[in-house]
Order: structure tokens, then sequence, then C-alpha cells
């Protein structure tokens, strides 16, 4: 859970969001019941132009990072920081919203709502199938939160204070109890800054680790517990990796390595500001896990240039991710906010602010130097988004732009491009493209550089924000000898995320293009390109 500005103090932070969060009920865990949106959620239109098609948004108000997700009885539950009263971040309450297949999603009531005394910050669900934490019964076994208190006046810490706690659930996520011990989890002498538990299971010690942050310090803290309600210590991790904002979000994952029968730990944190595209980011870490510590192999050192550091995505808004616990299958599947804290609050969208990138699963493979993470767009996603009918063109190119006509044309689509540059020197697409081809989305392929782009620069509003950056490009070969690259590209009303060469980096970034900009064309530069182009529209 991220400040929208990270040197503002907690006090003056909760001091700000009090005149609204007082005319609540300190005694009410959830909001009155409102009626849900369809499950497809609010549709875009030219007064809403910028509304997702296929990505999680509020049907009003503010959201960001992505907080209990867990998956049961064939339904995906995510819960994430939202403002049930306004448009900006504040009265942090956990919102709620459920899908079958992970594009779809329907709007639940307020799970968890902020009071006076206690904002809820992020945090973490699981089943307790056993019910070890003895919140249920062996009949009707609890979903279990564990969350982040951040005290307010009269709380049961002091003012500005930070601590974990617990809250669950007997009928599926519909309605919340918090227990009554706690805070079940707090640092001597209490911090400010302590905050976002995300629990994994050990099996070889049967019980959970917790990770947590101690964000302004830059260190992970992990601890275990065998029933969800007492935690011990178990260590610190820290020392490696970008140092140049405020740690949060991290999770510890096990994951096999691609093609081999060995595994190994992956850690999953978001870095506030002094990410790799400037602001919020996302790295990792590929180790070793004893049960007590966590070991980084070949991270690098706080010092070391960002492009050192191993980034779970090169583009400016993708944050906070976390996986889905539960979720089918047998890799991570990621939740993450398509946000960056250097502009989110003054994105032009209203009456939302705020939406999820696509769940995305994650793949442990070796690479020349050290164990790489790839993403891909998750199975259970993947299969709405490509129910569509395929539009495909093979053309060649030479030094100029094609259009690529009226079937391509759209405000949301899912694209296949492969390019064959061996006779070009760069080469691309252009999405949202305007009548006139003044504007548009620019991802392109530069061979010499060997380098992907995502130019926003020109693909719409852009003066809400001075940081809100022009592009962001990742170092990436090409597929062997022959020059081609292969890209999968995501466009929705305002955001896009662009799979390169199989996941094996991806740049995801909002941006806000007029409503009738729905044009596509691609480009060559200094020579001849060969394309092959498959859409879906969405």
């Amino acid at each position: 859970m991220t400040y929208p500005n990270p040197h503002l103090s907690r006090r003056q932070l909760l001091a700000a969001s009090a005149a609204v969060v007082v005319a609540f009920s300190a005694a009410s865990c959830t909001a009155s019941p409102t009626p849900a949106p369809t499950p497809a959620g609010p549709a875009p239109s030219a007064t809403d132009p910028w509304r997702p098609v296929a990505h999680l948004t509020a049907d009003k108000n503010w959201l960001n990072d992505p907080n209990g997700l867990v998956h049961h009885d064939g339904t995906y539950h995510a819960f994430y920081q939202y403002n049930p009263r306004g448009n900006s971040w504040g009265n942090m309450s956990w919102g709620h919203s459920t899908s079958t297949d992970l594009v779809h999603w329907e709007q639940q009531p307020v799970a968890l709502e902020a009071s006076p005394e206690e904002e809820i910050f992020s945090g973490c669900i699981v089943m307790d199938q056993n019910n070890a934490s003895g919140l249920g019964s062996a009949e009707n076994p609890p979903m279990v939160a564990l969350y982040t208190s951040a005290y307010g006046r009269n709380g049961a810490l002091s003012e500005g204070a930070q601590a974990q706690s617990v809250a669950f659930s007997l009928d599926n996520g519909t309605t919340w109890q918090k227990y009554q011990g706690n805070p079940v989890l707090n640092l001597a002498p209490t911090n400010n800054n302590f905050r976002d538990p995300k629990i994994t299971w050990y099996e070889p010690g049967r019980y959970w680790v917790m990770t947590t942050v101690v964000a302004d310090a830059q260190v992970v803290k992990l601890f275990k517990s065998t029933d969800l309600l007492h935690w011990d210590y178990l260590s610190d991790f820290s020392g490696v990796g970008a140092q140049g904002g405020l740690w949060e979000v991290p999770e510890l994952v096990l994951m096999d390595v691609e093609d081999s029968t060995a595994k190994k730990w992956v850690m999953l944190l978001s870095i506030n500001p002094g990410g790799i595209a400037g602001g919020s980011g996302m790295q990792y870490f590929v180790g070793e896990f004893d049960g007590t510590r966590f070991t980084a192999e070949n991270a690098a050192a706080p010092d070391a240039p960002l492009s050192e550091s191993q980034w779970l995505d090169h583009g400016a808004d993708y944050y906070a991710a976390n996986s889905i616990s539960g979720a089918p299958g047998d890799k991570p599947v990621l939740l993450g906010w398509m946000g960056n804290w250097d502009y989110a609050e003054h994105v032009p969208t209203t009456p939302w602010r705020g939406s999820m990138a696509i769940p995305r699963e994650l793949t442990l493979v070796r690479g020349e130097r050290r164990f790489e993470v790839r993403s891909a767009i998750s199975a259970a996603a993947r299969q709405t988004l490509e129910r569509g009918d395929v539009k495909s063109k093979n053309l060649t190119v030479g030094s100029s732009d094609q259009d690529l006509g009226e079937d391509f044309t759209g405000r949301a689509q899912l694209i296949e491009l492969e390019m064959d540059l061996t006779s070009s020197r760069e080469a691309g697409v252009i999405l949202r493209q305007s009548a006139d081809a003044n504007t548009g989305l620019r991802i392109s392929y530069d061979k010499e550089t060997r380098t992907v782009k995502v130019d926003r620069s020109r693909a719409g509003t852009t003066n809400f924000s001075e940081k809100f950056s022009p592009y962001h490009a990742v170092s990436l070969p090409p597929s062997g000898s022959d020059g081609s690259v292969r890209l999968e590209i995501l466009l929705d009303s305002s955001s896009v995320e662009v799979f390169a060469q199989d996941g094996a980096a991806v740049i995801s970034d909002t941006f806000f293009p007029d409503w009738d900009a729905t044009g596509s064309s691609v480009f060559s530069v200094d020579g001849d390109t060969e394309f092959t182009v498959r859409m879906r529209a969405l």
C-alpha cells in the first residue's frame, strides 16, 4: 500500500482524510448493499471514453493496490484498496469484485470499510481449509484476511501506527468480521510503515510464512504461524536491488524451473519511487528459502544501475501485483494495479479512477546469467479474450507507413504481431491512430539498439501531469539470427500491455486517446519489413 506522496507523514495523510471518514460508523464493516453493475462492468462511451473493456475497474471512485486475491468454488475474488467516498486516494477500505474468467468482473459491496479509528490497508486472503484459526468450523472453514491496520485517533494503537490484523468470512467473502484480538502482529517499538502482509504456505515446515515490509527502511520482514493468528519472527531480507523508494507489497513464491525438475523461490517486491520506468515499479529476486531465511542469487547491488535489477514490467503502470491464492494451474497468477504514483491521482477519468492489469501467469526460466521470470496473459483470461473471430493480414512494407484497413480498427483488441526486420532498421505498429494520422500509440522494435519501445507521447491527453513520461523501452534480442520479433499486444480503451518475445519482457502503460481515434497502421524504417498481424476485437 503506497501513499500518494511518500514524503508526507502518515499523520498528515490521516488528517487530510479524517474530514471525510469522520462520518463513518466505526462499528460498520460492510457498506450498504448497492445494485451491482453487469458482469462486464460499465461500458466505455463517448462520455466515458477511457473505461476499460477487459480490465477490472470500479463502477465509480478511486481504487489502487489489489489486496486479498483468492479463488474459491469457481469464483475469483479481488479485494483492493478503495475509496467509497471519492475519486482520489483516501478513506482506504477494501473494495470487492468477483469474476469467473478474470476478464469480466462484477462489483460487490465494500468488504471492509474505513473508520476514523482505522483505515484498511493492503493485505491478503487465504482459505483456512482445516480451520487452524478456529474462526470457522470443520464444516464451514473460514476465509481469512490478513490486512494492515492504519490507526487514526482513538485507535487500538497510537495515531499513525501500522500493524497487521485479521478479519474472516464464513459466507464466501460476502460479509466480514474483524478478529477481536487485533492487531495480531505489531513491532516493538510500534512503526508507522510496517505493512502489506502476504501469506505463503511452506510445506516442509507445515506453517504459513508471512512477508511484510518496513517500507521506508527497504526491509522485508518474514514471520511464521500455524494458526494465522499468532506469528513468530523468522528473518529480514534487505540490502540488494533497487533502493530508491519505499519497498512495498512483498511476496514469496515457490516456482518450478521450466524444462527442469528444479524449483526456486521468487521474491516479488514493489518500489515507489525508483522503478525502472520512473516512479512506481516491480522488481523480483530469485533464490532459496530454507524455512527461515530467503537468500537471493545474483541480485543487483543497491548502487548498481537500475537496468541491473530484475523487473517484472518495464512500463510505467504495473504495481503492487500479487498472486491469487488457490488459482487453478501450476503457475502463479498475478493481478496488479495499472497505475503509477507519479500521476495516478491526476489521470483524467471520471467517475472512476484506477484499474487493474490483465491477470498474468509467471514462468521461471534459466537465463544466460541468472534465472528469469517470464509473463503471459493467464490461461483463464486468455480463454475469454480469444473467443472473438481472428482477422489476419500478411504484408511487406517498405520505408513508409501502411494503414491496416477497416478490419483492424477498434478501441480494444488482442493483437499478435510478427515482424521480420532482416532488411530494415526499425518497424512497428501504430494503434488508436487518428484519421489524419497525427496521433497514435507507437509500438516499435529497433534492430540496431535491440529495443522494444512504447511511445505514448502523441497518443492522446497528456497535460494532466508533468510526470506522465512519454515513452518506455526495454532491451531484448530478436529471435535467432533472422531478425524476427514477436509481440502480443493487449490494447484496451486506455491501456496497453505489450508482451515481447513470449513474455521475456513486458511494457504496461496507460494512455488516454481521443474517442474517435480507432485506426491502426504498420511502419518500416530504412528498408522492408515483413509483417504478420492477427487481431481479435474485444
